[in-house]
């Protein structure tokens, strides 16, 4: 059927909890909240600052949204860790963060927010550590969830 999009393996409240989710880059009072769908200035301003002109938001946690102890999501984190120093050239373009539920039901996530790694390298490293779904701003500085599956 001509303008249908493919229906996704994610179920839909899960999808819902990804839009509403907090997305923390950094720590402290210089960390940068992100919000799918909302314009970030502060994302905006990390661009301008870096020379970068596109981010995304990802974590290794949780894989398919399945809940695992913290020792196997931290393992899982370092690697991702280890796989984008690998598509960034400098470390500092890697900045550590948190994936939060507002509603408080669902423990943060260790994440990461990549400054200049593309769409395409970002799709791939979330499918590579079986995620649903990655945060993914262009340089408009618009987080978008990009679902993977």
């Amino acid at each position: 059927m001509r303008g249908r999009l493919p229906q996704s393996e994610v179920p839909p409240d899960l999808i819902e909890a990804y839009r509403s989710a907090y997305y923390q880059a950094g720590f402290g009072p210089d960390a940068v909240i992100l919000h799918v769908g909302q314009y970030s200035k502060p994302l905006s301003q990390l661009f301008n600052a870096s020379g970068r002109r596109c981010a995304t938001f990802i974590t290794a946690c949780n894989p398919f949204g399945v809940r695992r102890d913290s020792e196997s999501n931290r393992a899982a984190c370092r690697q991702l860790r280890d796989r984008m120093c690998e598509y960034v050239p400098r470390p500092d373009q890697i900045i550590e963060g948190t994936g939060s539920d507002p509603s408080g039901c669902w423990p943060a996530e260790e994440s990461f927010l990549v400054l200049g790694l593309g769409l395409e390298a970002s799709r791939m490293l979330g499918g590579e550590f079986h995620q649903n779904a990655i945060v993914w701003a262009g340089e408009d500085a618009i987080p978008r969830l990009i679902l993977l599956r």
